[in-house]
């Protein structure tokens, strides 16, 4: 994912609105952001994961108290692009929210926007939609990302130490490596149920038919001689 364009307003030490452009920073391939303590370094980082989920890593609850305390608003607008077989895509991310008490925040607005020959196009209105298709977008659920592309403080620990059913779910969405993981496992399963019915109804039906070994057979024509 690249960044191309981020504005924030009313979002913890951010009250009035700021524009971003990323673009002029990862021409150059890597850029820092550096800042002294408290200076919203890693609030630019929540904006980013706050447009794409709803909900920023680091707040409690995930949107608790991460309004500017004298605002009423908190908006924020997050454009990116991904690379694609067929090209890149490029997408917006639109969400405010309003004040709900005094440490609480209601989602006002959210919208996603695919730019599809200089001409957007809504994909989804609906803050449940916009995180459904935010997520096969990205192929990552908002704990992938802040594990594998954001990394909150604290949390470089706890994406080293995954255990191994936690790695192994990350890892296939990250690489999408779900047909060859679960999926697969899956159908697996099904066609070894699938088969094990037959082979049952065969062994019903072979008992109801009676012993038919040569020896048998052989029997039965002694019998009938």
């Amino acid at each position: 994912m690249r960044p191309i364009h981020l504005q924030i307003a009313g979002l913890q030490s951010y009250r009035e609105a700021q524009d971003i452009d990323f673009s002029a920073l990862t021409g150059a391939g890597v850029f820092g952001i550096f800042g002294p303590t408290g200076s919203g370094k890693s609030t630019l980082l929540d904006a980013m994961t706050l447009a794409l989920f709803g909900k920023v890593e680091r707040a409690p609850g995930g949107t608790q108290a991460i309004m500017n305390q004298a605002e009423q608003i908190l908006s924020v607008s997050f454009t990116f692009e991904l690379g694609h077989a067929l090209g890149v895509k490029r997408y917006r991310v639109d969400r405010q929210f309003k004040r709900g008490g005094d440490v609480s925040v209601l989602g006002s607005l959210c919208r996603l926007i695919q730019y599809r020959d200089d001409e957007a196009v809504v994909l989804a209105d609906k803050a449940g939609e916009v995180n459904q298709r935010i997520q096969d977008i990205l192929g990552l659920s908002m704990a992938d990302f802040t594990r594998a592309v954001v990394l909150p403080q604290g949390k470089f620990a706890e994406f080293l130490t995954l255990t191994g059913k936690d790695r192994r779910a990350m890892l296939q969405r990250l690489f999408h490596l779900e047909p060859y993981g679960d999926r697969l496992s899956a159908k697996t399963a099904a066609r070894f149920k699938e088969t094990d019915v037959a082979i049952r109804a065969l062994q019903a039906e072979q008992q109801g038919l009676g012993d038919a070994s040569q020896a048998a057979l052989a029997q039965a024509e002694q019998r009938l001689a």
